[in-house]
């Protein structure tokens, strides 16, 4: 049995996996995972979210060791979750078997602009300071993070829900936003088995962040040419069949490539 760890971004939980985790598990048999709340949000949102990358990890560890999860993990994670990943990779490299990472960026390969476009900041800003309905700041992240919203109406109602139940504290969501912003990546890649999944059109982070990241580490780099920031809700069937062809071997070559042509590098929600 393979045991993967989902990790979601910046204020998001397990439940905005919608139905990706269980078609994940149904396309690799064999393949059993476990979504994890970071600290503040979710089931632990009344936890003080850590305000550094490495607090998240410790309580990351933590956790499964309380649910008496054993590794080695396979890591997906996503923005935010991709950095806890990474610094995992790191600090315990023993307890890592591979990670894919989506839709990330980090220093010191990308510029803050890039990082988080400029243009978004504004509404970034309202949703943890001037929360409105549930529904209307739902749509806002839909807007953010999809090029697929006129898909996703169900999904919508389903996060305004998940919110109203397990809304996270302006304060925690602030410290989420300091952790990413401080947080400083390793120069060289953290393990040799990486995976970089990145959208071509992501309206949040700048794609050249992934692409910087890939170059950097010398790791393989999937370009998907339509999706937004949330790649598993524009399109969970293409993340699955790349994770898929990578955990059959392909792209073991360790040079970066995307299914469209291969470029020569603070997240939001994820």
């Amino acid at each position: 049995m393979t045991t993967w760890i989902f990790l979601r971004g910046l204020t998001r939980e397990s439940a905005h996996w919608g139905s990706f985790v269980a078609d994940f598990e149904r396309a690799l048999p064999g393949h059993v995972v476990t979504a994890l709340d970071l600290p503040g949000n979710g089931l632990l949102r009344l936890l003080p979210s850590p305000t550094t990358v490495a607090g998240m990890v410790a309580a990351c560890r933590a956790e499964l060791a309380r649910r008496g999860v054993a590794p080695p993990y396979h890591l997906l994670a996503m923005s935010l979750g991709a950095m806890v990943a990474t610094e995992w990779a790191r600090v315990a490299p023993h307890e890592v078997s591979g990670c894919v990472l989506i839709n990330t960026s980090f220093k010191p390969f990308s510029p803050f602009y890039q990082r988080l476009r400029p243009r978004n900041y504004g509404a970034l800003l309202g949703l943890v300071l001037r929360p409105q309905s549930p529904e209307q700041m739902e749509h806002t992240v839909l807007r953010l993070t999809s090029h697929r919203v006129a898909d996703h109406g169900a999904d919508v109602a389903e996060w305004a829900r998940v919110r109203l139940a397990r809304p996270v504290s302006p304060t925690n969501a602030l410290r989420q936003l300091a952790a990413a912003a401080r947080y400083r990546a390793p120069v060289v890649a953290p393990l040799q088995r990486v995976l970089i999944l990145a959208s071509q059109r992501d309206g949040l982070v700048d794609v050249q962040c992934s692409i910087a990241i890939a170059q950097a580490w010398q790791v393989p780099l999937r370009l998907h040419p339509g999706a937004g920031h949330d790649l598993p809700l524009d399109d969970g069937a293409w993340v699955v069949e790349q994770v898929a062809r990578w955990v059959a071997g392909g792209d073991g070559d360790g040079h970066p490539q995307g299914d469209a042509q291969a470029c020569s590098g603070t997240t939001g929600p994820g």
